[in-house]
């Protein structure tokens, strides 16, 4: 029987010492038993993740984590970093009746509590506000883009965090178009 030309890999397979060359290294000896397999793979695993955190922090789309890596997840960050959101002031709005309760006063915790709620108001419309702006966004560049869902759960949660923390760090500053 003769193989098509269009079966194979078209080309010759490298010598051993030639791999080993480019992988840096001779391979490594089997593990001697499940203990020292098992911390194998543990070092491989922190290694990965160190790469994985590096790049994240350095915006090396290369090394991010899944849910951050691609086109559309870029646009997404980059409209979300472009202003400035009140999703942020959730976490310290949620404390001014933490607080105002150790007062004892029935008029500051009262206080307290139309703030914290006006601001989760602002906070929730803000939310909606992001998530048609981004649904308009991705449908315009992006029209075969189909999981407009968990794009617009991505947005809404990178609003409610503190710009300092976000990762991947924003590459726009506010106010930029």
């Amino acid at each position: 029987m003769t193989e098509s030309p269009a079966s194979g890999k078209g080309r010759p397979t490298p010598k051993r010492r030639d791999a080993e060359r480019k992988r840096g290294g001779p391979v490594a000896p089997p593990p001697a038993n499940r203990r020292e397999a098992a911390r194998r793979v543990r070092e491989q695993a922190a290694v990965q993740r160190k790469q994985i955190k590096a790049g994240t922090r350095s915006g090396d789309t290369k090394h991010m984590l899944a849910r951050d890596q691609g086109p559309v997840r870029q646009l997404i960050r980059d409209l979300v970093d472009s202003r400035r959101h009140i999703g942020v002031l959730l976490l310290p709005a949620a404390l001014l009746p933490v607080v105002a309760q150790l007062s004892g006063s029935q008029q500051v915790l009262a206080l307290a509590t139309t703030l914290w709620l006006a601001t989760l108001l602002a906070a929730i419309s803000d939310f909606g506000i992001t998530a048609v702006v981004v649904r308009q966004r991705i449908k315009r560049e992006f029209p075969d883009e189909r999981k407009l869902r968990g794009h617009i759960l991505y947005a809404v949660v990178r609003t409610a965090q503190f710009r300092r923390f976000r990762l991947p760090p924003p590459r726009v500053s506010p106010g930029t178009k």
